[in-house]
């Protein structure tokens, strides 16, 4: 029998208005995300936590001189230099109070290497490692996944590309997700990318 899960992204304090790293209306989407924990669409409801050990390496303040969206190599790979933030045990961490959270069966934390950021809820950036999520959403017999959260143009997408990668009928709630767009095109560019990756846009 298969399954249909909704995955919950970073919904935390520090990327809505007021956090350290805000995404412009972030908090907007929480009662969306509501909406659909309650719509008894789905068997299966996890979420993302972001959750940095202090100093972690996408944090501007951990190399000398330089300063949030510059561009440094980290793990192997480019990295987007960001303000601290998620930083394990603080309140920029947890959860939005107004996100429910009953309903949400498991929480997979990542960006837990300061070596190495964690964009996807399925792995590392440089798929060295995974989350859990991938093979939990497996074992439950899931076999679609909706999406919802932030932010569109990071972890949002990444976790999609990578949900569609490993077989799951893949949707993004566009509504349930806002975006960062460092550069003003870049979540016209995100769902660009999951769309051409077979995800749908709902």
């Amino acid at each position: 029998m298969s399954k249909k899960a909704l995955i919950i992204i970073d919904v935390q304090n520090d990327f809505c208005p007021g956090g350290a790293l805000a995404v412009p209306d972030g908090h907007l989407v929480v009662p969306v995300i509501n909406e659909l924990q309650e719509s008894g669409k789905y068997e299966v409801i996890v979420a993302t936590q972001d959750w940095h050990p202090e100093g972690h390496g996408s944090f501007a303040s951990s190399h000398e001189g330089k300063k949030p969206g510059d561009i440094v190599r980290l793990g192997g790979m480019p990295q987007i230099l960001w303000p601290d933030h998620c930083v394990q045990f603080s309140p920029g961490a947890e959860f939005v109070s107004a996100l429910g959270t009953d309903k949400i069966q498991k929480i997979f934390q990542k960006g837990t290497d300061a070596g190495i950021d964690s964009y996807s809820g399925l792995y590392d950036n440089g798929h060295k490692k995974s989350t859990g999520l991938g093979e939990f959403l497996k074992e439950e017999d899931v076999t679609d996944v909706d999406i919802a959260g932030l932010a569109t143009d990071y972890c949002v997408k990444f976790t999609a590309l990578d949900t569609a990668k490993e077989g799951f009928k893949t949707s993004v709630v566009v509504g349930g997700c806002r975006g960062v767009n460092l550069v003003p095109s870049d979540v016209d560019a995100a769902l660009r990318a999951m769309r051409m990756a077979g995800v749908t846009l709902i």
